[in-house]
């Protein structure tokens, strides 16, 4: 999948089976990933952990980077676009930890993917033939009202003092994620290699989320229990640095807007590993919610 010119690449107007394939394999893991963070946060500090995981992306991304030759430093007009979309990039992971200290997670992740939306309604202004129509905007309000559905439940427990922090940060949070999609679609950032696309990314983060934690005072330590830190491995190679390469590279070569909308996967497949890994219960409030995201894809998707 790499590109290893910055030169642009002819984008396809529809999702073929590898985009499919790849897309419900990052979701499922993504999903996962969840599991993984509640995991090494019983012993790792949010902002922390989430420096760690981008410092190792990072240098795993440069090591990748050296293999194949990807050109990471040329000048090619990307530079202003490349740090806008770190910054906001930076802003949604900086969003979602602090937002999980005021409200549970299930609230945060329906507010969170409200990034369909955004990048529906922002990309079409520069991109016009990335403009859905009044189907596919139906396709988009089913899964998004499909995920709501499955964590509904989060909405009728009594409210935490301050949980509103936690929904409006759990909503910048979504804005952040569609920003930082537009920004990848609209600018220099389009015409540069997946790579170089990530490495702006991950290399702003992983400068920003240390003077972030430092500001809260966490404490930073090394030393850690071995599932912490194959946690944090987990997260950082597989998570930031091959299923975040492949939706870069996915973002350069097929319409944003279809591709977006694969994201309602995601908290899905968290409840789904919550039955299968954790022993929950398997509700019918969530089989109906995973056939709601289906068709909500498909209405999306179909030519």
């Amino acid at each position: 999948m790499s590109d290893a010119t910055d030169t642009p690449v002819a984008r396809k107007a529809q999702l073929d089976t590898l985009a499919v394939t790849l897309l419900v394999v990052c979701c499922a893991f993504w999903g996962f990933q969840q599991i993984l963070i509640k995991w090494a946060g019983r012993d790792i500090p949010p902002l922390w952990q989430a420096s760690l995981r981008m410092w190792g992306a990072t240098a795993l991304l440069w090591l990748w980077c050296r293999w194949r030759g990807v050109a990471l430093f040329g000048r090619d007009g990307s530079l202003g676009g490349g740090l806008l979309a770190g910054l906001l990039f930076a802003a949604e992971f900086v969003s979602i930890y602090i937002g999980l200290q005021y409200t549970p997670a299930s609230r945060l992740t329906v507010f969170l993917y409200t990034s369909p939306f955004w990048v529906a309604l922002l990309v079409p202004r520069f991109v016009p033939s990335e403009r859905l129509q009044p189907r596919q905007w139906l396709g988009l309000w089913v899964a998004f009202g499909a995920v709501a559905l499955a964590f509904s439940e989060a909405f009728t427990q009594p409210t935490a003092p301050g949980q509103w922090r936690g929904d409006a940060l759990g909503l910048a949070a979504g804005l952040f994620w569609g920003l930082t999609t537009v920004a990848i679609r609209t600018t220099r950032v389009a015409t540069v290699s997946a790579e170089k696309s990530l490495f702006y990314q991950l290399g702003v983060t992983a400068l920003v989320t240390p003077l972030l934690s430092l500001a809260l005072r966490e404490p930073w330590s090394l030393d850690y229990p071995a599932a912490a830190w194959g946690s944090v491995f987990l997260q950082t190679a597989v998570g930031a640095f091959a299923s975040y390469l492949a939706w870069m590279w996915m973002l350069r070569h097929y319409p944003v807007t279809r591709v977006a909308t694969f994201t309602f996967l995601t908290p899905l497949f968290a409840l789904v590993f919550g039955v299968v890994l954790l022993g929950e219960p398997l509700t019918l409030r969530l089989v109906l919610a995973l056939a709601g995201v289906a068709l909500g894809i498909v209405l999306v998707n179909r030519r």
